[in-house]
């Protein structure tokens, strides 16, 4: 079968090509992908080449298909997992496979498997890991976004206490605690905030920070302050830009106790350093943040972290049980990672959005594999509805979603695209 996907030869080398995939074995399943949404790990795996850690060094003659946020519907069967998979089902993959102690990964590591692609082979060791997923949503862009989802409800589950006196760790965050979740204004603070708001373990004050007033009023907007009050967690947005000592307002938040729990979003020593100043006893930060540079370094108060057992955790990807419990809640209607979503677009477009994507505003980029159409933010459908009936109509079905991405949208571009 012929397939049209993204490849990487090179750093700053991605090509969308067409060429032919090999015959399935009787180990591997054949999948049409429908949806991939585009991560900032794939833009770093595209500027870095081999030098990434989950990139081959022969990429320039066996170039890797990119993108591991992806979710479509299964074609064939091989005769050894025809037991468990069937045709017509649709799945959801956990990329990071752990597979023998490599770090390879779907999107990263494979000339066959990856999400900007129209048709894939699954690698034998996806079913073999237990990551290639059944998903049952009607939509399959939720499907794509269990991946990212995943990786904040293992930051989640990563946090850890102690009672004073014990050494023993209590996983989570603080029930009952203060959060804050700084640079938290983005797509994935966006998921933190929805999973905080509406998981079993829930703080009590959540107080989200960013320097961006249109961010922070696009998050309250989707993720409101009346619905976090409704499920029990008093939610504040902060910018921290208008303040010369933010640690000072953050701390008058808590009447001076601190946070419990503190994620840090981007990786921006000032913003480490303030999460740091505002831990309480016993406070974890969970650095959260990828960054891009090997030396990045901050300051952290280590008389805290004798005195006041304050920790850092750093948590990179979610595993298979993490994926489930985030396709879960979304089937249950609990968590919506439509949040995350701000732009649009075919696979004619990936390329120039993957090698471009710091300097695209907004959240989530989501690419539909099939069909060809220039990357659109989502808030711009309704003035490019008045010159074109297709973004009219979708433009409709998005504002009776409070602005949001949705099934019903999806469905619409599968349609008439």
């Amino acid at each position: 079968m012929k397939t049209k996907a993204l490849r990487l030869y090179a750093k700053d080398d991605l090509r969308l090509e067409e060429f032919e995939l090999p015959q399935i074995t009787a180990d591997e399943i054949l999948a049409e992908v429908v949806t991939d949404s585009i991560c900032m790990s794939s833009y770093k795996a595209a500027i870095q080449g081999k030098d990434h850690k989950r990139v081959p060094e022969d990429i320039a003659e066996n170039p890797i298909i990119i993108g591991h946020e992806f979710c479509g519907k299964i074609l064939e069967v091989g005769e050894n997992w025809k037991h468990q998979f069937k045709a017509g089902q649709k799945f959801s993959i956990q990329p990071a496979l752990n597979y023998n102690g490599s770090l390879e990964a779907l999107g990263y590591s494979y000339t066959n498997c990856g999400g900007c692609a129209t048709y894939v082979v699954i690698p034998a060791e996806t079913m073999i890991q237990n990551c290639l997923l059944k998903y049952n949503g009607d939509a399959y862009f939720y499907g794509s976004l269990a991946e990212p989802m995943s990786c904040i409800v293992a930051a989640y589950h990563s946090f850890y206490h102690s009672k004073f006196g014990s050494i023993e760790h209590e996983m989570g965050i603080k029930e009952g605690g203060n959060l804050i979740i700084l640079a938290g204004a983005g797509p994935m603070g966006l998921g933190a905030i929805d999973y905080a708001v509406h998981c079993d373990r829930k703080p009590k004050m959540l107080v989200v920070t960013d320097i961006d007033d249109e961010r922070l009023a696009r998050a309250a907007q989707v993720l409101t302050v009346e619905d976090a009050e409704k499920n029990g967690v008093k939610l504040i947005y902060v910018n921290t830009g208008k303040y010369e000592k933010p640690e000072e307002y953050l701390m008058s938040l808590t009447d001076g106790y601190g946070f419990d729990d503190a994620f840090v979003m981007a990786p921006v020593a000032p913003v480490v350093e303030t999460a740091d100043k505002v831990l309480a006893y016993d406070g974890c930060l969970n650095f959260f943040a990828g960054p891009q540079k090997h030396e990045f370094t901050a300051s952290v108060n280590f008389y805290n972290v004798h005195y006041a057992s304050t920790h850092i955790v750093g948590t990179s990807g979610g595993g298979t049980e993490d994926m489930v419990e985030s396709i879960e809640m979304m089937e249950q209607g609990k968590i919506d990672p439509a949040v995350m979503i701000t732009h649009v677009g075919g696979i004619n477009c990936a390329k120039d959005t993957t090698m471009n994507l710091p300097n695209i505003r907004g959240g989530k980029k989501l690419i539909y594999t099939h069909i060809d159409m220039p990357l659109c933010a989502i808030d711009d459908f309704e003035e490019m509805g008045k010159s074109d009936p297709f973004f009219k109509e979708l433009s409709e079905i998005v504002k009776k979603n409070n602005g949001l991405w949705s099934a019903e949208a999806e469905k619409y571009l599968l349609e008439n695209k």
